[in-house]
């Protein structure tokens, strides 16, 4: 009888069995690939391109993006520093609490972040200076008014377009 694994001849005979020195190499196990589970990725729902990698974070809860006469300010802003709606990227966080900073800095890789408002900064991003431009990575971050807090007062209104100026 030819057996390939010497060892298993102990289970088909009772006597005690001896094993030659060639007999007693370890059989070859086959690796067993494991298959390759990837974690889902995110799908972001945003208004416009990201052709300039400029993100904009806001939140509103009833808004599919933002409501119309903050996207008409908006884009008078936007115009007055030469950007048009396709060169950025408009995500209201209230549709995406989940998504934590690291996974929207990943997914639009952003080279400047404005964040609206309290209820825009991401969960996981670290504490931001009030008005102020920061960096955070790659990228320059203004977290300033929302456009609640603007649509009127002008003081906060003058205090956000000083810094949007430099962003």
């Amino acid at each position: 009888m030819k057996v390939e694994i010497p060892a298993a001849l102990s289970y088909i005979f009772q006597e005690d069995i001896y094993l030659l020195s060639a007999d007693k190499v370890a059989p070859q196990l086959q690796p067993v690939s494991v298959p390759d589970i990837q974690t889902p990725v995110t799908v972001f729902k945003y208004l416009g391109s990201n052709n300039k990698n400029f993100l904009i974070l806001v939140n509103y809860t009833v808004d599919e993006f933002i409501a119309e006469a903050h996207f008409t300010a908006l884009q008078s802003i936007l115009t007055r520093k030469e950007y048009a709606v396709d060169d950025i990227a408009i995500l209201n966080l209230a549709k995406h609490a989940q998504a934590g900073f690291d996974e929207i800095m990943a997914y639009f890789k952003p080279e400047k972040l404005l964040v609206l408002g309290k209820g825009a900064i991401p969960a996981g991003m670290n504490a931001l200076t009030f008005n102020q431009l920061d960096n955070a990575g790659n990228c320059t971050v203004l977290y300033s008014f929302s456009f609640d807090e603007m649509m009127d007062n002008t003081d906060n209104k003058k205090a956000f377009w000083d810094k949007m100026k430099n962003l």
